[in-house]
């Protein structure tokens, strides 16, 4: 029961203060007198100046009800506070406002579930109402502390619980909209208020069921969710938040996440991290996208010690952020994210080397194989992030990260990589390779360039091809795959997919265009350089059936993208070369290797012949296939790549029939206006310091000394013997010159010829291998030469 004045002194006290006596009724349970709360409301529209000393006698009453556990009158003091501040708009509510807050203060601060969740209501209520003036002295720091620990009410009972947790989040939705709109609204966004009012909307955001089944933008929940689910209620109210977040305080709400994320693990598994970032990423401003890619990078750096599955669930969130934000604006992070997620490649290349090498007998190799595991599961994720990403980028954005990830790749015996492979090792360093250049092939795949120029400067041309003559049949895998995803502008490459004869070219139905100028200009400028890595890559000895299947797609994608007539000329020479090198076998190849050589062969000529449709040459191929596929199936890759076939013991007795002609390849392409003068000339690799640097074998060793005199080395027609008997009557002959000026009439004008019309590469190489042949003549010379001069001081002393 209200303390009753008598009527003496209640005519004594001030009006306002009777017409608050007067709202209160004898009996809480019938409600606030509402002829009484009109007159009130009347006097205080009437006489704003009033208005603070009616605020200050209701909160006195109030806290004295509070005190008293009289909820009934507390009740009808917060519903009169309530119409007050609706009704009134005037310049003097600011004190009667300061009177509310205390008042609401008060309430949140009792013990009572109930008069909690009435005193959070009167203040959203507040909150929703516009101040015609701010207020420059106020502050909601109490308010901000009290919600957010009634976020984490931990109520025995569970409805309690739940009713405090929503009265919370709904009062850090009232804090936030009522201060952002406040001309001091930065306040809010300081540190030591979001440090509590993010993670107090995540921990009840957790609760959401079937996170991981939401794709696209979270949904804006329902009326009845908001009112009803904590979770729903929360994760709608930090959505608004991340909405009015502005450039200067976007940071400051991103950075809670992180902290939340940490303290509950919650990195692994991540599916609550990947659903925090879906909503943060898709209710900021687009603009501001990179603020939070280069907080994930941040983070991810400073998690770089922790374990592999932490870090591998943070690049995962990273790569739902870029998926979001590539679609906009990222702004200058693009070279930021690709450098950081190539050091962490590094650093996770280095620890899987590391557990490798100290991992021993027992319990501790176990351990070591878990981890190496869990660090392929990051690398694996750094390899799909940076293809998303690069695969998004625009060409030109993409041209430089191509160089940039290219920039990086360690290649043996050259310092001109900028990845610090100091700490990993030949082992190490072969896994940063294969990773660097997977991640290479993710951002290639899809990009069309309209000229080759463009996709292979030779800036990238010349770095991408060191790695393909590496001892290593899987970096070589890689480096042609990322040439095919640049070669094939027309989507070919999947037509083409297995090596093998096929019936009918015209099938495939290929797409191809004119060859353009650029196109063509490149090919004389790299085309030797293209030609020599897929004939010395044929003759690796670790070679596998995907790398041959590679190197055939490579010269057919030559062969629709690049080819006129001199590269088909050149094309075919490369294939005979290879036909020869198997043959002749001076690199000591296995048998399988050499039969994979020659089914290489007879399916891309089986290709080419289609392609030009020359019909002899094309019967030529034909007859060769059929005779084959009845006599020596090994040479045709529908068999040799086929487990358990049968394999000849030699090469050298078969028919001539089973191998592909120079001699009427020339003559059925002559006949058909080909200039096929080159054909004459046995293709040769140029000589360049890759080999060395690549740790294979000198290109000295590789090429027959005979290729450049010789007319061919497979049985024609016209075939010769391929060595002499040298006798002193052959030197003689060798050296003198008389009766010989036809000939060498003849021979000048065939030189002549040559280097005005053969490439300067193929020239060089010729002329090297020239002298390495004279270097052995005439070593052989001296050799003869001694060995009759023995036997003529010998045969001296005889007859003496």
């Amino acid at each position: 029961m209200p303390t009753r004045v008598c009527c003496c002194c209640s005519a004594l006290r001030p009006r306002y203060k009777r017409l608050v006596d007067n709202i209160f009724p004898e009996d809480p349970k019938d409600g606030l007198v509402k002829a009484d709360m009109e007159k009130l409301t009347f006097y205080a529209v009437s006489a704003p100046e009033k208005l603070d000393r009616i605020g200050s006698y209701l909160a006195e009453r109030l806290s004295r009800d509070v005190v008293r556990h009289r909820s009934g009158y507390v009740l009808i003091a917060m519903e009169a506070l309530d119409q007050l501040l609706m009704a009134c708009h005037s310049q003097s509510i600011k004190p009667f406002v300061e009177s509310f807050l205390h008042m609401v203060a008060k309430l949140l601060e009792s013990g009572e579930p109930k008069l909690q969740v009435l005193g959070t209501n009167s203040f959203v209520k507040f909150a929703n109402i516009e101040e015609d003036t701010p207020s420059y002295h106020r502050r909601y720091d109490f308010f901000v502390s009290r919600f957010s620990a009634m976020c984490h009410s931990c109520h025995s009972d569970p409805e309690i619980r739940t009713e405090i947790r929503i009265a919370g989040i709904r009062g850090i939705q009232g804090v936030v909209r009522k201060t952002v709109n406040d001309e001091l609204r930065a306040t809010i966004w300081e540190p030591q208020h979001m440090d509590k009012i993010v993670p107090s909307l995540l921990f009840n955001m957790q609760k959401i069921e079937e996170v991981d089944s939401r794709i696209g933008p979270p949904s804006s929940p329902s009326a009845t969710d908001k009112e009803e689910n904590p979770a729903m209620l929360a994760e709608n109210c930090f959505r608004e938040l991340l909405g009015r977040a502005t450039f200067g305080n976007m940071n400051n709400a991103v950075r809670p996440v992180f902290a939340h994320l940490d303290h509950h693990k919650l990195w692994d598994p991540n599916e609550f991290a990947v659903h925090c970032f879906k909503i943060i990423m898709y209710s900021i401003q687009a603009q501001y996208s990179h603020h939070v890619i280069q907080e994930i990078l941040g983070h991810l750096d400073a998690c770089k010690k922790d374990s592999p599955r932490v870090r591998a669930g943070i690049i995962q969130v990273l790569l739902e952020a870029v998926a979001i934000a590539a679609k906009g604006s990222i702004g200058p992070t693009v070279l930021e994210v690709f450098n950081t997620l190539l050091k962490h490649l590094r650093l996770s290349v280095e620890f899987e080397a590391n557990d490798l090498q100290g991992g021993s007998v027992g319990s501790v190799t176990l351990n070591a194989s878990s981890k190496d595991n869990d660090e392929k599961i990051v690398q694996n994720a750094i390899i799909q992030t940076i293809g998303f990403f690069g695969s998004n980028l625009p060409d030109y954005q993409r041209s430089e990260i191509m160089m940039f990830i290219m920039g990086k790749v360690p290649v043996f015996g050259t310092s001109t990589h900028t990845l610090d492979i100091s700490q990993l090792g030949d082992l190490g360093t072969r896994r940063i390779q294969i990773m660097l250049l997977r991640s290479l092939l993710m951002v290639t795949s899809g990009y069309k360039a309209k000229t080759i120029v463009t996709a292979l400067p030779g800036s990238f041309l010349d770095p991408l091809l060191s790695p393909s003559l590496m001892e290593d049949y899987e970096l070589r895998q890689l480096v042609l795959e990322v040439m095919h995803n640049l070669m094939d502008r027309h989507d070919n490459r999947a037509k083409l997919r297995g090596i093998r004869i096929i019936p009918d070219v015209a099938d495939l139905k290929i797409k191809r265009e004119k060859i353009c100028r650029q196109d063509t200009s490149f090919m004389k400028k790299n085309g030797q350089q293209l030609y020599r890595h897929i004939y010395l890559g044929c003759k690796e000895e670790d070679n596998v059936q995907k790398n041959y299947e590679l190197l055939y797609t490579s010269l057919a994608l030559i062969t629709i993208e690049l080819a006129n007539e001199e590269v088909v000329i050149d094309l075919i020479r490369l294939a005979i070369a290879l036909q020869d090198s198997a043959i002749i076998n001076e690199d000591n190849l296995s048998m399988f290797h050499r039969c994979g050589i020659m089914a290489l062969v007879a399916a891309y000529l089986n290709f080419v012949s289609q392609m030009i449709a020359v019909p002899a040459f094309c019967q030529h191929v034909s007859k060769v296939i059929e005779i084959r596929t009845m006599e020596a199936p090994y040479f045709l890759p529908e068999h040799i790549f086929r487990d358990k076939c049968l394999l000849p013991k030699s090469l050298e007795k078969h028919d001539k029939n089973l191998y592909f002609l120079t001699n009427k390849i020339a003559e059925s392409l002559g006949g058909s206006g080909y200039s096929v003068e080159r054909l004459s000339v046995p293709y040769v690799p140029q000589v360049t310091d890759e080999d060395r640097l690549s740790r294979r074998k000198s290109i000295v060793d590789t090429v027959s000394i005979q290729v450049d005199i010789l007319p061919n080395t497979i049985p024609s027609d016209d075939v010769v013997s391929n060595t002499e008997e040298i006798t002193f009557e052959t030197l003689k002959k060798a050296i003198d010159t008389n009766g010989m000026e036809e000939q060498e009439k003849e021979k000048r004008r065939l030189v002549i010829e040559k280097f005005q019309k053969a490439p300067f590469e193929e020239i060089a190489a010729q002329c090297e291998s020239k002298a390495n042949l004279l270097h052995d003549r005439l070593a052989q010379i001296l050799e003869l030469t001694i060995r009759q001069r023995k036997e003529f001081v010998l045969s001296r002393k005889e007859t003496k």
